[in-house]
């Protein structure tokens, strides 16, 4: 009797903290890498759901059980999310990709009938009587679980026949995978882009310029009629289609230094979808992404807390010592459509037929080029390293005579000149701290690329002449291997650029758990 005095007022004290508590956001991140992915034998990484210190009150690691049909949502604060997401958990993942995972053949493992959706575990709401109803986004989260079990287990099958296109090679952390998140991807992921919002700020961007993607995703994420969904309810992600080369052109007061007028019409846009719709609300934006080849993306994200700590941001500007989390954030690559399209750029001489050892033109901007520079600006025949090129000299021509093409940062950390060497067949060079090429959750640029710290530009040729003729024979057929999903293509076609960035999200939604709060 004593014992039940004392259980049942405190039973009822839970209860009205729990009623009365603090509001909990409606999303969780599963981690702060790939866990569906990995081998049943690696341990993933704990998240640290209390705002303390690593060392307690931890999750368990998660495992096959926690992802596959007994799978259920874990509701965390903001607070938490904030702690998950901070700065200590930043990786560099040129060198560490998140989807590095062993290669191994075994017999492809049977697909889930529609009877095991049936009988998941899903996202619900209580009815008042205490029954559980299915909500749409109940039923869309259980087929993202399917599907992360689909590529869990695809990484050690075999891959799937395909007319167009088969990912195999060193160039791919694991080709059965990739293969299978990508089918998934054309099968299942739906992407709503909100209307509101007029041009030429909203709904539209530059096709031909050093930003050309950020218009060119835009365009044609509307005009799609594979991935596009004009019901909300059937998305798993939400565009914001804003440009910010055109809020730079028409917002920003030139020479003002000034950002907020362009933080305002972000912040008023987020409150206007945020107020019309339930979706920004329901996962604090962790389910909504921009995209950005502007150098001033990630400032441009800082107009929403949650758009910068939460939504997906697609940024040329991939730096991680700027904020950029690899883990749901993707790099977008610079493309310098200057005409429109890649007519003419496309393709390159063989590897014997290139006589320059390595080249670089380009102007003084940043704090690398001008190391760059003063070590090797007309210094070496092999190394043809050049502010300006002589007259009568094209750029193009020099990249197709060369083996390796030196890719600096500028000012910010993407370079145009990684994607012009892909195109040309000149094995890029990329010289820069802290950046993430894309798709380097799917792609291992170590196998087609060469990667030169700043601090390692004095050795620049040494480095490359150590590089022996048939190594460097194998990474250039790779380059030439991966280019197409580097192109840009109008209409859009298989793996080519567009498909790719649209996976790069797809990763990152999968990496995150929505569900209802009602």
């Amino acid at each position: 009797m004593a014992i039940l005095l004392f259980v049942v007022p405190l039973v009822v004290v839970f209860g009205l903290v729990s009623l009365l508590g603090p509001k909990t956001s409606n999303w969780v991140f599963i981690s702060n890498s790939y866990p569906w992915l990995w081998s049943s034998q690696s341990s993933s990484p704990s998240l640290n759901l209390t705002g303390a210190s690593n060392s307690s009150s931890e999750l368990p690691p998660l495992n096959d059980d926690v992802l596959g049909s007994r799978s259920s949502v874990v509701v965390v604060d903001m607070h938490s999310i904030e702690e998950a997401h901070s700065d200590d958990s930043l990786q560099n993942r040129s060198s560490s990709p998140p989807l590095s995972i062993e290669e191994a053949v075994t017999p492809t493992l049977e697909q889930p009938g529609d009877d095991y959706l049936a009988n998941e575990t899903h996202v619900s709401i209580m009815k008042a009587e205490g029954q559980r109803k299915k909500t749409n986004l109940g039923w869309l989260e259980a087929r993202l679980r399917r599907a992360r079990a689909a590529i869990r287990e695809a990484k050690f099958g075999i891959q799937t026949q395909d007319v167009d296109y088969i990912p195999n090679g060193p160039m791919y952390w694991n080709a059965n995978a990739f293969q299978r998140s990508y089918l998934e991807m054309e099968k299942r992921f739906k992407v709503f882009v909100y209307g509101e919002g007029e041009p030429p700020l909203f709904h539209n961007g530059p096709c031909k310029s050093i930003y050309s993607m950020e218009g060119n995703f835009i365009h044609e994420i509307e005009v799609n009629k594979q991935f596009r969904t004009r019901d909300p309810n059937k998305a798993h992600v939400y565009f914001l289609p804003f440009s910010v080369t055109m809020l730079v052109r028409f917002v920003y007061v030139r020479d003002s230094h000034d950002f907020g007028p362009i933080r305002q019409t972000v912040r008023d846009y987020v409150n206007i979808v945020s107020g019309k719709y339930p979706y920004w609300n329901r996962s604090l934006g962790a389910d909504h992404f921009m995209v950005a080849c502007h150098d001033w993306g990630p400032e441009t994200s800082n107009s929403d807390p949650h758009l910068r700590k939460n939504s997906i941001r697609v940024l040329c500007n991939a730096n991680t010592s700027e904020g950029f989390n690899p883990s749901k954030d993707v790099s977008f690559p610079e493309i310098n459509l200057q005409t429109g399209d890649t007519h003419g750029f496309l393709g390159g001489p063989s590897p014997r037929l290139r006589s320059i050892l390595a080249f670089f033109a380009g102007g003084v901007h940043g704090p690398i080029r001008p190391v760059l520079l003063e070590y090797w600006e007309n210094k070496d025949e092999d190394l043809r390293v050049h502010q300006y090129l002589p007259k009568g000299i094209s750029y193009y021509d020099m990249m197709r005579r060369s083996k390796f093409c030196l890719c600096p940062s500028g000012y910010e950390v993407a370079s145009p000149r990684v994607v012009e060497a892909i195109y040309t067949g000149c094995v890029p060079v990329l010289i820069s701290d802290h950046y993430v090429p894309p798709f380097s959750d799917v792609l291992n640029w170590k196998s087609f690329s060469v990667e030169v710290k700043v601090s390692e530009i004095p050795n620049l040729k040494n480095i490359l002449m150590s590089i022996s003729t048939r190594q460097y024979i194998r990474m250039q057929r790779r380059v030439v291997q991966v280019r197409r999903h580097f192109e840009v293509n109008s209409p859009p076609k298989r793996f080519d650029v567009f498909h790719m960035i649209l996976h790069s999200i797809w990763l990152r939604r999968l990496n995150v758990r929505v569900h209802d709060d009602q």
